[in-house]
């Protein structure tokens, strides 16, 4: 990710996501705003949904099934990004899979009770690089504005020893959420926001 994200804005562009399908592909600093009360998100991001790494025959399954359903699309450069990113998007997918039966338990249910509402589920993976912020802060121009995520469940992984995530609390607090080096953040999207 670090060498796409240093690649030139117009290389980047080339797959703006407001020009491709599907909702997929890159948005550029500042594209985005969570809160109307700032003047942007200052990020980039780059998201897919699903791809098999090796694709199987086409069973039609996941092709119609929504306006983020369809192909992926993909950067010519750096070499061997769509590989290494959809092998480690498959890991995360084999994450949540693994978190099923533990929610399903902790409600009282039998550990099998979401596969048959998950199976052809459309898990979409988005990679974001927030640029250093040097120099006086502007309080209208965030990393990306308070929000709760929509989704099921939000499963991140922080780079280590940079402090970024912060979790709002019941008493409107701002909690700084510490990168531990071999670990995921699994965020559910009720009743927490994030900046």
């Amino acid at each position: 990710m670090e060498a796409y994200f240093s690649l030139p804005l117009e290389t980047k562009m080339k797959l703006y996501h407001r020009d491709v399908a599907n909702f997929k592909g890159y948005t550029p600093t500042l594209d985005s705003n969570i809160n109307p009360s700032n003047r942007g998100d200052l990020l980039e991001d780059f998201r897919i949904g699903w791809e098999e790494v090796i694709p199987r025959e086409k069973d039609g399954k996941r092709e119609n099934n929504g306006a983020i359903a369809g192909p992926n699309v993909w950067p010519e450069e750096p070499a061997g990004f769509r590989e290494a990113y959809l092998t480690y998007y498959h890991a995360v997918v084999g994450v949540g899979k693994l978190l099923f039966p533990l929610f399903a338990r902790a409600l009282d249910l039998p550990e099998t009770y979401f596969d048959d509402k998950t199976k052809n589920s459309t898990p979409n993976m988005r990679t974001i690089y927030y640029p250093p912020q040097t120099g006086p802060g502007d309080d209208s121009i965030i990393g990306i504005g308070a929000h709760s995520d929509f989704s099921c469940f939000t499963i991140l992984w922080q780079q280590p020893g940079v402090q970024a995530l912060q979790i709002l609390n019941p008493d409107k607090q701002w909690i700084d959420v510490a990168p531990i080096p071999g670990t995921l953040v699994i965020k559910r999207p009720a009743g927490t926001m994030d900046k």
